[in-house]
């Protein structure tokens, strides 16, 4: 082929070249006049297009991190934050029957919600919010995170209750049974027959045979007064009526010191002084002290025995002042000994103390209790159950364990069904035990019989309704905040 055709050839190619070149520099400069190609501006300006623009609704985290932002912005590496549009954001219509997602809530109950649905830094799915979830404090988990949690609930009830007082205390000598015993009298003690502490003595037993110059002589003027009796006149008393005899007034001398009055009527018998005259016991008991020895010197009003009648014994219980409202004179109470495990004793409250103990803050309450076989010994240590039925048995009740008290307000958790659960406040008329021994609480208002409550595991759900509570206040917040961005 010769230089000439050649030249031909590339000249037509070259020809070709420019005529396409031109071509598409037509197209552009057109799809700009009639706004195909928006963005591209010309040396009169940007064109106007047609087109409607999208809403960016706000500006995501590139990597994924639970980060939002109203306006754009770049991360810690320089990335730009990824545009979030309104026609992405909206969520196809429900199909009937199907719940309607409002918006998706992190998982890990931090302040950061989504209108699509997204995952955290760690891979965990956002939690989807329903529409039909009217209370922003509402929690609906699925069957499996209910046993998970181990969430139990029960009925409320109306039954009769009891408050049941319990106490601590000691048993003490009834003070009205103890007697000390003393002589009016001075002497030697000759003969102690009651001469150990802890033995049982009976009403006119001899506790010791006492001789005492000042009996002898007692004796001596009633033999004398009696003797002369008929030789001395007797005159008419100044203020009228009979006189008493010499013999009539020292006999009176000898049973005012306690002289046995079968003494007396053995001296009448006799005729003759008696050198040593017997102490006897007031009252039947145990003798709980002994101040006295064989051949001791003691001198009138002096201590001898202390005695106490324990048929009959105290028991003084230390209550509580939160509890004192629930103790009422004449109350039956059971008690527990630890010395004999598994058997109660039944008193009766006889007297509330008028004085409160400072430092443990408890009253003092007498219980008297019946002790025949003198099985109760004094300061043996008792636990003490008073049982009050509470006033108001129509009202319903909750297992204790339902009741949350945060010191401000009181709480039940009231199961929904389809595994929702709502708070809500009740006002507690009082607390006590059924007749099985279960611990209830009794709501005044707030909730009504038969409604199911949370007993178990209803701290978490509590904490989870808060939390969703919290969440429903801030999410139209952001929503205001997202959308003012724009």
């Amino acid at each position: 082929m010769s230089d000439t055709l050649l030249q031909r050839r590339a000249l037509a190619g070259g020809g070709w070249l420019l005529l396409a070149f031109v071509a598409g520099g037509i197209l552009v400069w057109g799809a700009n006049r009639t706004g195909l190609m928006p963005g591209v501006e010309t040396d009169t300006g940007p064109i106007a297009t047609t087109a409607p623009a999208r809403k960016v609704l706000y500006y995501r985290n590139p990597m994924g991190q639970a980060d939002t932002s109203p306006v754009p912005k770049k991360d810690e590496m320089g990335m730009d934050y990824i545009p979030v549009y309104a026609d992405e954001a909206a969520a196809p219509a429900a199909m009937p029957g199907q719940r309607k997602v409002l918006y998706y809530r992190n998982p890990m109950g931090q302040p950061d919600i989504s209108p699509v649905p997204k995952q955290d830094e760690m891979g965990m799915d956002y939690i989807p919010v329903y529409a039909d979830d009217a209370d922003p404090a509402r929690v609906t988990l699925s069957p499996q995170r209910i046993q998970l949690l181990g969430v139990t609930t029960a009925p409320a009830t109306a039954e009769p209750l009891w408050l049941k007082v319990r106490a601590n205390g000691r048993f003490a000598v009834d003070e009205r049974r103890q007697v000390t015993v003393t002589a009016k009298y001075a002497g030697w003690v000759e003969k102690l027959p009651v001469n150990t502490t802890g033995q049982t003595v009976t009403a006119g037993q001899t506790l010791l045979e006492t001789y005492s110059p000042e009996l002898i002589a007692a004796q001596q003027e009633y033999l004398i007064a009696r003797d002369n009796q008929g030789r001395l006149p007797l005159q008419t008393a100044p203020a009228g009526g009979r006189r008493m005899t010499l013999t009539e007034g020292a006999l009176q001398r000898l049973r005012f010191l306690d002289v046995p009055e079968r003494v007396v009527q053995q001296l009448a018998q006799r005729g003759t002084v008696l050198r040593t005259l017997p102490l006897a016991a007031p009252l039947s008991g145990i003798v709980l002290q002994k101040s006295v020895m064989q051949g001791m010197r003691f001198n009138a009003g002096d201590p001898l025995y202390t005695l106490a009648d324990l048929s009959r014994i105290w028991l003084l219980a230390e209550v509580y002042e939160q509890d004192l409202a629930a103790v009422r004179v004449g109350q039956s109470v059971a008690v527990q000994v630890n010395a004999y495990p598994g058997e109660a004793f039944t008193g009766q409250v006889a007297f509330v103390y008028p004085t409160l103990n400072a430092n443990t803050r408890t009253v003092p309450v007498r219980i008297e209790l019946d002790n025949p076989a003198l099985r109760l010994k004094p300061e043996m240590f008792a636990t003490v159950t008073l049982q009050v039925a509470l006033e108001t048995p129509a009202l319903p009740s909750v297992p204790e364990s339902a009741l949350i008290d945060s010191g401000r307000r009181q709480l039940v958790l009231v199961a929904q069904g389809a595994g929702r659960f709502a708070p809500r406040e009740v006002v507690v008329a009082g607390r006590g035990e059924t007749a099985r021994g279960e611990r209830r609480v009794q709501i005044r208002a707030g909730l009504l019989p038969d409604e199911q409550v949370v007993t178990r595991a209803n701290f978490l759900l509590d904490s989870e309704s808060n939390l969703r509570a919290a969440l429903g206040a801030l999410q139209p917040a952001a929503s205001a905040a997202q959308h003012g961005g724009q």
